[in-house]
């Protein structure tokens, strides 16, 4: 019973058999192949309106590159206190930007309101005395499964352009979002004030497979360079290509995000008087105690420990391919709690 992560997981069937037809013969290097020049048509039919394009081979360089093309090494990014940015990424984005401060903002389920944002941005405006805010990034879904609506995107999205902020989105899971959203890519995105979009695939059935999707294409030039510098124009581009070509053919990415929403669902119930919050996408957060936490763990189980040591808090993430037998054994077992 894996619930450790959907970073576990294998490739999809597809995924790997896109990869088993581009390995034939030579093809140009770093994004001038066929594959690689498909991509900016595919997503911006995906995404209704003309976008750019850069692959990379992680979530992190994806947001590092992002958010660093929006400030500058005295600016602020304003981002939730759990956000994959600040938790996760060993200062990526500091790195990356020359030395940008993450000022840190609370709020239910991982999500920002746009009362927290405004309040972080006056509190940051001080003149020179202070870092000036320049961005905000959300993550959708969020660190602790929610999903913004696309009016509470929009609603952000207002308070960031009112005040010259451009907007990043962490999108690692943004399959299971629009899976549960049920919506239209495009309203969570540009059309509610996005400017840039790290797009996650690896969590969902690809391998090493991410991109950044430009909204604006004034920023397209500097994101390129920025992530040849980084290291991240990748030589043999058409097998990251191939990947996301296969992973967006006949919606294979929210077939694949709404199975393990799905299944997330059913431990979700099973699991209902331990819900530390709302279950709406493919991973659940439980408050049971640390004693029936090791209950769980010597039943089989594997998970996360999360909020802080010794808190009787797990994460449990189910996988595009999970077994249904592990879903039954786990939803049996979290039943046994109560």
């Amino acid at each position: 019973m894996n619930f450790r992560s959907d970073n576990t997981a294998p490739a999809a069937p597809e995924i790997i058999a896109a990869l088993t037809r581009v390995n034939e013969g030579a093809a140009s290097a770093y994004g001038e192949d066929q594959w690689s020049k498909l991509l900016d048509e595919k997503f911006s039919a995906l995404f209704e309106r003309d976008v750019r394009v850069f692959t990379v081979a992680s979530g992190t360089a994806a947001n590092a590159i992002s958010v660093a093309s929006l400030t500058a090494p005295w600016g602020a990014v304003l981002c939730h206190r759990e956000s994959h940015i600040e938790c996760d990424e060993c200062g990526a984005t500091e790195f990356y930007s020359g030395g940008a401060k993450l000022v840190l903002i609370d709020g239910d389920g991982a999500k920002v309101s746009p009362e927290a944002l405004s309040e972080a941005i006056s509190r940051n405006d001080r003149g020179v005395h202070s870092v000036k805010p320049f961005a905000v990034s959300v993550s959708q879904a969020t660190e602790r499964g929610a999903v913004y609506q696309p009016s509470e995107i929009a609603a952000l999205g207002k308070v960031a352009k009112d005040a010259g902020l451009g907007v990043h989105m962490d999108g690692a899971r943004f399959g299971n979002a629009v899976a549960a959203l049920g919506c239209r890519p495009a309203d969570v995105t540009w059309r509610a004030g996005v400017d840039l979009l790290s797009f996650g695939a690896t969590k969902n059935g690809a391998i090493t497979a991410e991109a950044i999707v430009c909204f604006d294409p004034a920023r397209a030039e500097e994101i390129a360079r920025r992530r040849k510098r980084s290291g991240h124009l990748l030589s043999k581009g058409r097998f990251v290509a191939a990947q996301l070509l296969a992973y967006l053919e006949d919606d294979l990415w929210l077939r694949l995000a709404r199975r393990s929403n799905a299944l997330a669902a059913q431990l979700a119930h099973a699991a209902s008087s331990y819900l530390s919050h709302p279950a709406e996408t493919n991973q659940i957060f439980i408050k049971p105690g640390a004693a029936a936490l090791e209950r769980l763990r010597a039943a089989g189980a594997e998970f996360y420990d999360w909020g802080a040591a010794g808190s009787g808090e797990a994460r449990l993430v189910v996988s595009w391919d999970q077994g249904e037998r592990d879903i039954e054994a786990m939803r049996g077992q979290l039943a046994s709690l109560r």
